[in-house]
């Protein structure tokens, strides 16, 4: 669901990603305001000895204690933590996984190759069960990046091809395969060359369509990728976010379009749900939403619970292609011990009926968010699926276009952290707001509350 209350006009020199903001002149005065001695220490002590990247460093805090919705730094500050990675669907540190984890340490704690244990065994019968149509086989790795690798990998082996269809601005991890089907320029300029046959076409979002189709997406791009297909003749796989975490919301008949364009021209659909999955939409999987199946999808980040690191590719029966082949047995693929906490969050997130809560409670805090952009000019635009929730800020410039609202957006950021609310920033422009599926409708009202208040305030210095 998305309003498009103003068409904002993209200046791509402008765009900064959040780890752009890492040495800003508002990220020094905050810090300079809010780390004390003890957390300097430790973030001067993690600068000296972690290889420094964009998006990671320097580090913006230091942490001892993450609960629920909720993270506390090491100077008892506590902040609603509307980022999370995207991990944290059941919460932080949720009592019945980290029980889990414990009785399973106890009983057995590795699991080597060529053997298999129970609690894989049942966590893959689990995921099987909830996966519509043949999505009947599974693959566990310890990364979503890793598990994207495999599908990769089974459609070269299923399809005979090696081309790949993916959608620009899309993420599907870091590895260099990964970056070479996903369509971020901070993730791929400068580390070619990339792997052969990745070609990109332009995702479902109408406020930055090269098709200009306006302020309601009419399909064009689903119309440009079967054409890429029916050039190209041999694309082994159509890769894709079914909702780009930004977000942006694919209109209705968009996954049903490709889906049949898939269909007709031999071509796999591979569905990374790895942020979005697990009820984040609404649904168990995002794509339920769509009436589609996919022929694989990828879960990740909150398939161990917040606290252990796993993933998931689920494929249909037809593409158990590969006995024959050694496409990489992971050394954590059958952890029992990942596999119990990836066990305990799907049984947490069935007993409380999760993605019938995100449902409701993003469908609230869509109502407020729009009331909010009724009040503030600088809300451009508002949208969600569920408890994945973007507002997007943008200012008039002197032409009368409205512009990416940059420098105002960096201000929201920290002045939020100030108040308690923490949240990840892409695109330069667009607070993407993923709390926990556990958070209390009390708590939501606190963050949309923190937000009004800051946008406000940023409003009347301008």
């Amino acid at each position: 669901m998305s309003d498009h209350s103003s068409n904002v006009q993209p200046n791509l020199d402008t765009f900064r990603s959040e780890g752009d903001l890492n040495l800003s002149p508002q990220r020094r005065a905050w810090a300079d305001e809010h780390i004390g001695a003890s957390a300097r220490e430790l973030l001067e002590a993690d600068a000296e000895y972690f290889l420094h990247q964009s998006l990671s460093t320097p580090c913006l805090n230091v942490l001892r204690r993450v609960e629920g919705a909720w993270i506390e730094d090491v100077e008892g500050r506590r902040y609603l933590d509307f980022h999370g990675n995207c991990l944290h669907q059941v919460g932080f540190a949720n009592p019945k996984v980290i029980a889990a984890i414990k009785q399973q340490l106890d009983e057995l704690a590795f699991c080597p190759r060529r053997y298999t244990c129970e609690s894989a065994v049942k966590l893959a019968a689990k995921l099987t069960g909830l996966a519509p149509g043949n999505l009947n086989r599974v693959s566990f790795t310890t990364s979503g990046t890793t598990a994207i690798g495999m599908a990769l990998k089974y459609a070269r082996v299923a399809t005979g091809r090696f081309k790949f269809v993916s959608l620009w601005d899309s993420f599907h991890g870091a590895s260099l395969d990964a970056i070479s089907i996903g369509g971020e320029a901070a993730f791929r300029q400068g580390i070619g060359p990339l792997l052969p046959g990745c070609e990109h076409v332009p995702p479902p979002e109408p406020m930055r369509c090269p098709f200009r189709c306006g302020k309601t997406c009419n399909l064009t791009c689903a119309d440009y990728l079967e054409y890429v297909l029916e050039k190209e003749g041999d694309v082994a796989a159509v890769v894709a976010e079914t909702v780009r975490n930004t977000p942006f919301i694919p209109p209705p008949d968009y996954w049903k379009r490709v889906r049949a364009a898939c269909d007709k021209h031999g071509t796999l659909l591979i569905l990374d749900e790895i942020p979005i999955g697990l009820g984040r939409s609404g649904k168990f999987f995002a794509f339920e939403n769509y009436d589609i199946v996919p022929d694989m999808v990828v879960l990740g980040k909150g398939l161990g619970g917040g606290i252990l690191p796993l993933a998931a590719l689920i494929a249909r029966d037809s593409l158990d292609v590969a006995g024959h082949m050694a496409l990489g047995h992971y050394t954590h693929e059958k952890n029992p011990v990942t596999c119990a906490a990836g066990l305990a969050a799907l049984e947490f997130i069935l007993e409380e009926n999760l993605p019938e809560r995100a449902r409701l409670l993003g469908l609230h805090a869509l109502e407020k968010m729009r009331e909010l952009a009724t009040r503030h000019p600088l809300i451009a635009d508002v949208r969600g699926l569920g408890l994945l929730l973007g507002m997007e800020l943008a200012r008039t410039a002197p032409d009368g276009s409205r512009q990416p609202a940059i420098a105002e957006t960096e201000r929201v950021m920290y002045e939020s952290l100030k108040r308690g609310l923490n949240f990840k920033v892409t695109m330069g422009n667009v607070l993407t707001l993923t709390p926990a599926l556990t958070i209390t409708q009390e708590e939501l009202d606190l963050a949309l509350q923190i937000l009004d208040e800051v946008i406000g305030l940023v409003e009347m210095e301008k």
